[in-house]
């Protein structure tokens, strides 16, 4: 931090709210830095020490402070002075201790640990309210681990025009954000010159990308929206606040084994993380959270008396997770021809995909169709239908995650990433999977270990929690849906140029 008074530092009411805040003036200010020579006897002195939070671009957030008092007039060094002036008996708990000796500071000895402990204070950056020295560290860690792995992409290409700015946002890192080019040959030779990975968006990926990233040894990451994304659509320029990034596949081609069906085929899944995952699905719940979290509800749509209901979310035709799923079944009618002779005697609501509806992609079916083999076409969000219906059935659909998260029976007719472990009925098993997980498990890798969440609000990398947080309250003053920008045909002619030119400059 720049020398001066601490006035400008976020939140810093929040790490000290025992005291009064004064404007900075010559003759008055409550707290210093260590290299200011107007340093006078009483004076708050404060550092960061081996706190530093790192920076994702331009944004870095404190989460601690060492905090002394200048005994004398003159420089000094707020550690150096918490280690004297706190008693070596000062005691902690062993495991904050042994995380701040790995993770701040290596070889303190364990009494001069409590003792900086005790001198520290800790700010929630997300709410801006004091912090204990327990969450604090997490999140040190967190970000630490967060920034590393942000740096580590050295290039991004196939990004569409409209994407560059949150995908600049959502990979900055403590050297900045990673170049966006438009020949993959170009990220991959920068990458390879700086000795880091390239980037790629998942859905418009050459397929020779891989091989021509490995005989360059350059790692890839794909790059892709996540499973609780945003409070509305992506094709209404609503910007991502959950991305993934996969260094050995993508989660929804199962072709080869992604970073989420590893973790699900391998991780050994302790108490704590099962504990949390079912918190984290109970609030979803609670707030009756989806990938996109549109507003609105299921005002005249009423169930059948004495009919199962079976709903059958429709999906985007052209999506790489339609291509790419490995399914016998490739289209929206397909899915409903086959449902209907599943089950003959069944209530069946047809939900269109809301990139569909908005006419932004392909996969509507013509009218009669639909009423053929459909008892109804429904336009309420989805979250609204859960409640309703007693089936979902689907060929890859995040419908049918969501689902499951809420109890519902699921029947795959392709091979999603929940398909295979025992939770759905699987039309078309996933080879190379068998492994009983339980829904917590799947929620725990899927939400918390694979998924990377941006905070909404301050735009710093965050737990999804927060995330479920910031959704929840966005839907309670949620205003009306964004409108559409232009007529459907030139919306879907725009959305359609800008993938495949994507997709062809990143193969050259």
């Amino acid at each position: 931090m720049a020398a001066g008074a601490y006035h400008d530092v976020p939140g810093l009411a929040a790490f000290l709210p025992d005291r009064r805040l004064v404007p900075p003036a010559p003759d008055l200010s409550c707290l210093r830095l260590p290299d200011d020579p107007a340093i006078r006897a009483g004076d708050w002195v404060a550092a960061e020490g081996p706190f530093r939070a790192p920076a994702f671009g331009r944004l870095r957030a404190p989460l601690a402070l060492v905090v002394a008092v200048a005994e004398a007039p003159g420089p000094l060094d707020p550690v150096a002075a918490a280690l004297r002036a706190v008693p070596r008996t000062v005691s902690a708990d062993a495991s904050l201790l042994a995380e701040l000796q790995a993770l701040a500071w290596p070889g303190i000895d364990l009494a001069a640990a409590a003792a900086l402990l005790a001198a520290t204070r800790w700010r929630d950056p997300f709410h801006d309210r004091p912090w204990s020295a327990a969450e604090g560290l997490a999140q040190l860690a967190a970000w630490r681990a967060e920034a590393a792995a942000r740096g580590r992409i050295v290039a991004c290409t196939g990004i569409e025009w409209f994407k560059h700015r949150r995908v600049l946002h959502a990979l900055a890192g403590e050297a900045g954000s990673p170049a966006i080019v438009m020949c993959g040959s170009t990220a991959i030779r920068r990458a390879r010159a700086a000795g880091g990975a390239a980037g790629v968006w998942s859905a418009v990926m050459p397929a020779a990308l891989p091989a021509r990233a490995a005989a360059a040894g350059v790692p890839l990451v794909r790059i892709e929206d996540g499973f609780l994304r945003s409070a509305g659509l992506g094709v209404h320029l609503v910007p991502a606040a959950g991305l993934v990034r996969d260094e050995h596949g993508i989660h929804y081609d199962p072709r080869q084994p992604s970073g989420l069906e590893r973790l699900l085929a391998e991780r050994e899944f302790d108490a704590a993380l099962l504990d949390r995952a079912a918190r984290l699905r109970q609030a979803i719940l609670a707030a009756n959270l989806t990938k996109y979290n549109l507003a609105g509800d299921a005002a005249g749509i009423t169930r059948p008396a004495g009919r199962r209901v079976i709903l059958v979310p429709g999906q985007v035709e052209d999506d790489a997770a339609m291509r790419n799923s490995g399914a016998r079944l490739a289209s929206n009618l397909g899915l409903l021809q086959a449902v209907r002779a599943a089950e003959p005697e069944a209530c069946i609501w047809y939900k269109p995909h809301p990139d569909v509806a908005a006419g932004m992609r392909r996969g509507a079916l013509p009218e009669g169709e639909a009423v053929r083999l459909a008892d109804a076409v429904v336009a309420a969000p989805i979250a609204a239908l859960y409640p309703l219906v007693d089936a979902v059935h689907t060929i890859g659909s995040l419908a049918g995650f969501e689902a499951l998260l809420r109890g519902i029976p699921v029947t795959t007719w392709g091979r999603p990433f929940y398909a295979g472990w025992g939770l759905t009925e699987d039309r078309d098993p996933p080879p190379g999977r068998g492994r009983r997980l339980t829904l917590d498990m799947l929620v725990a890798a899927a939400l918390i270990l694979y998924q990377r969440s941006i905070d909404p609000v301050t735009g710093l990398p965050c737990e999804p929690e927060l995330l479920v947080e910031r959704f929840a309250a966005a839907g309670e003053t949620a205003g009306p849906a964004r409108r559409p920008f232009g007529p459907a045909w030139g919306r879907a002619l725009i959305a359609r140029c800008s993938r495949a030119m994507a997709g062809i400059w990143a193969g050259l």
